[in-house]
């Protein structure tokens, strides 16, 4: 099994006043050769939007583009005619495929949203473009996995993507412990902790700590403490 770690103070970091982020892997002025993704994983941006401010219309094209919200709420509008407001709870989706523009601001006036976005290449270039968002039940992630991205052609819950990737999220108990099994040979695992403290491996992740793992078909996480951790599974080519 190959695993490589991801500490929080490793990441890349903007500053724009209204725009705190985070960087996993290289994106805009944050270039890091060694962190240019995992598998067909490309963007993981931890983003604080300060109130009433945000993205402007931006174009994107032959991209998955997942965002999670996990405090505040994020209003988002696209060429595709969708106007939706997500908050913490809710998962959403966008195939840019041919081609979309759209926006992403903060709703509230008063406090600061907190998301994830995260890129994912396509299994297929040139699709019309596609949104898809849902709102999950979060005690059914109590102590178990509970997949919130699955692919196009399964019948697994979930938004739907463009790739053979699934992404799942948890809520553990202090001293619970989960077990993950891939779907596929051929895929690797990204563990993301969001909140709280794990083992995965033997090597403990702390809040915002990540690692990956290749060459294997099942894992644990094993929370120190109550804990929050999102599993990110792409195909590794």
């Amino acid at each position: 099994m190959k695993t490589v770690v991801y500490r929080a103070d490793t990441r890349g970091v903007a500053d724009h006043g209204w725009l705190k982020s985070h960087h996993t892997f290289s994106f805009a002025s944050y270039h890091n050769p060694e962190r240019m993704g995992f598998g067909l994983l490309r963007v993981i941006n931890d983003d604080r939007v300060a109130p009433g401010m945000g993205f402007g219309t931006h174009p994107h094209r032959d991209m998955e583009i997942v965002s999670i919200p996990l405090s505040g709420a994020l209003e988002h509008k696209d060429s595709q005619g969708n106007e939706t407001v997500i908050r913490n709870g809710e998962v959403q989706l966008m195939s840019a495929g041919t081609g979309v523009t759209h926006s992403e601001y903060n709703h509230s006036k008063e406090e600061e949203v907190n998301f994830l976005q995260i890129w994912v290449l396509p299994e297929k270039l040139g699709i019309s473009p596609r949104y898809d968002q849902k709102s999950f039940d979060i005690e059914k992630r109590r102590n178990q996995f509970q997949t919130v991205v699955s692919p196009l052609d399964k019948s697994e819950e979930g938004v739907k993507i463009n790739q053979q990737a699934y992404f799942a999220l948890a809520d553990l108990d202090g001293d619970k412990s989960v077990e993950y099994p891939l779907r596929e040979n051929g895929h690797g695992a990204y563990i993301f902790v969001l909140e709280g403290e794990v083992e995965v491996g033997g090597t403990v992740l702390q809040r915002r700590d990540a690692l990956s793992l290749e060459d294997t078909n099942k894992f644990s996480v094993s929370a120190k403490k109550e804990s929050k951790v999102l599993v990110i599974e792409v195909p590794m080519a």
